[in-house]
């Protein structure tokens, strides 16, 4: 039926899904039954083809909680997002004033790129020091956040990043068996394993993004790195780029690595390749218990979770718009 976390709750099966009395209740196709406590709940993430109603979406209002809703290939959809608990006219306008300001933008999306590459490093810098030779990686790495200064424009710096996730993705081809052979990255579909656990991985880092905005007064459309488009939450695909190495990466290898993911657990399609549901029920509860690992917060003097540091990450965002604040992005440290 699908998978039951603190704070996420994934569908996977098709069915109905509404409200029963002060709960959620989900009736799958199949004639099953169960209920979803929303007292605590961040989030409800559908990947089946799921039926529901304006009653429903009232009462998960009320209560604050998220729809993430994702397609047949299990790519985010779009979301079903509550009435913010705050909003904030004069946010909202500084958000914007700094997106048009070509300097501050530039400063904003500089530091996206720098703290990206940092992480990316990150991992990196853990394999080669377990007997990968990785050297090259790590200067190509270095080379990269060198230019992130000298990026005249946006169109620079998201070159710089292209080129240092292509240097990146050579750890992958480095650490992972022949049997998940990775040529480069390729999406929309993906054709192989490693590729399909890439997508679906973002795709959590994103939608995770979304909840964490959506907890400030800050608007997800208005961004800096990446350009604001109609239809999708372009101010998400900036703070998931600093998180991706941190949560779908090290996932990725860990769970490949450990046998816990094999290639029964993907089907393939015309010109496509995606995770059934067994491996998708697999890969989200190592994600959703990443999630929930605690790290000592270096000035808070208390561990706080990987998912707080993603709503760390915005009001650190917020901060600096509304007060001037320096904003140093989110560079792990552990």
């Amino acid at each position: 039926m699908g998978l039951i976390m603190d704070k996420n709750y994934h569908i996977f099966s098709d069915g109905h899904i509404e409200r029963s009395e002060d709960t959620v209740r989900l009736e799958t196709d199949d004639g099953e039954k169960k209920h979803i406590p929303v007292e605590h709940a961040e989030a409800i993430y559908l990947h089946g083809q799921i039926d529901y109603n304006t009653r429903l979406m009232s009462f998960l209002n009320d209560h604050g909680v998220a729809v993430h809703v994702f397609g047949w290939n299990d790519r985010y959809a779009g979301s079903l997002m509550p009435e913010r608990g705050q909003t904030s006219g004069r946010t909202v306008v500084e958000q914007v004033r700094a997106y048009d300001d070509p300097e501050q933008r530039q400063s904003l999306a500089a530091s996206f790129v720098r703290g990206s590459i940092h992480n990316m490093r990150a991992n990196v810098t853990y394999y080669d020091s377990r007997e990968y030779e990785l050297g090259g990686v790590i200067e190509e790495l270095d080379n990269a956040t060198a230019r992130i200064d000298d990026a005249g424009d946006i169109s620079e710096l998201m070159g710089v990043k292209a080129t240092a996730r292509r240097a990146y993705y050579q750890t992958f081809e480095a650490v992972l068996p022949d049997s998940f052979a990775f040529d480069g990255r390729e999406y929309n579909p993906p054709p192989n394993p490693v590729n399909a656990l890439i997508s679906f991985g973002n795709s959590m880092v994103y939608a995770n993004c979304v909840s964490a905005i959506r907890a400030t007064a800050l608007d997800p459309t208005i961004s800096y790195l990446h350009e604001p488009g109609e239809r999708r939450y372009s101010l998400s695909l900036d703070i998931a780029d600093l998180f991706k190495p941190v949560l779908t990466d090290r996932l990725l290898f860990r769970l490949v690595n450990r046998k816990q993911i094999s290639r029964d657990d993907f089907r393939d399609e015309v010109g496509s390749c995606l995770l059934n549901e067994e491996g998708r029920t697999t890969f989200l509860k190592e994600f959703e218990e990443t999630l929930e690992r605690t790290v000592e917060h270096p000035t808070l003097n208390r561990k706080v979770s990987y998912q707080y540091l993603l709503r760390l990450e915005v009001y650190k965002l917020k901060k600096h718009l509304l007060t001037g604040e320096s904003y140093d992005s989110f560079k792990r440290w552990w």
